[in-house]
């Protein structure tokens, strides 16, 4: 009976992060569709099935361009310094800001493939991608941060390595992500 709870228990923490993150998204396209759609159809007998995602996806875009212009950085500095503040939200904040920049962000993280010798004996190796290249501050000098993604999973390990058993791979990133990701079921261009 322990043994079947724990099963369960791993299930549900697999399972309900995307669970919660795919009802978020429903609910937000539902909200914006609802709230674009229903004066549509009241006022102008329109009615137009998804008009709500077009208009966040619109409205993301437009928002993505003036974030870029100079007049929404003292907007976005006041917002920064705020939430700096507040220590729950500062973590937060910070840990999903970092999270996103390093994929679609200016300073993308993922983009060093390696391939690190994890056991010289058995010739074992694994695939991941360096996030920092000096661990001084943790007194590990000689030493990189290597990050391992899951195969079938969006998730990951991170590895503090020594630098000699990384090479680098002459890949591009989205092409070993997908490798690794798939479980080393697609194909490598």
């Amino acid at each position: 009976m322990k043994r079947l709870f724990k099963y369960f228990l791993q299930g549900l923490l697999l399972l309900g992060p995307l669970a919660v993150t795919l009802y978020t998204v429903f609910l937000l396209f539902n909200y914006v569709d609802r709230l674009v759609g229903n004066p549509l159809k009241e006022h102008y007998q329109i009615d137009i099935p998804g008009i709500g995602i077009v208009v966040l996806f619109i409205s993301l875009t437009l928002l993505g361009l003036i974030g870029e212009t100079i007049i929404a950085r003292p907007f976005i500095f006041f917002t920064r310094r705020l939430l700096k503040r507040a220590p729950l939200l500062n973590v937060i904040y910070t840990s999903l800001n970092d999270l996103f920049t390093a994929f679609v962000g200016k300073e993308k993280k993922f983009n060093v493939p390696v391939r690190v010798c994890m056991n010289q004996e058995n010739n074992l190796w694994k695939l991941g991608f360096v996030t920092e290249k000096n661990l001084e501050e943790f007194g590990l000098q000689e030493m990189v941060a290597v990050y391992f993604p899951h195969s079938y999973n969006f998730s990951g390990e991170l590895y503090l390595v020594p630098a000699s058993s990384v090479e680098s791979v002459d890949l591009s990133p989205s092409e070993v992500m997908k490798f690794v990701v798939s479980g080393g079921v697609t194909k490598v261009n």
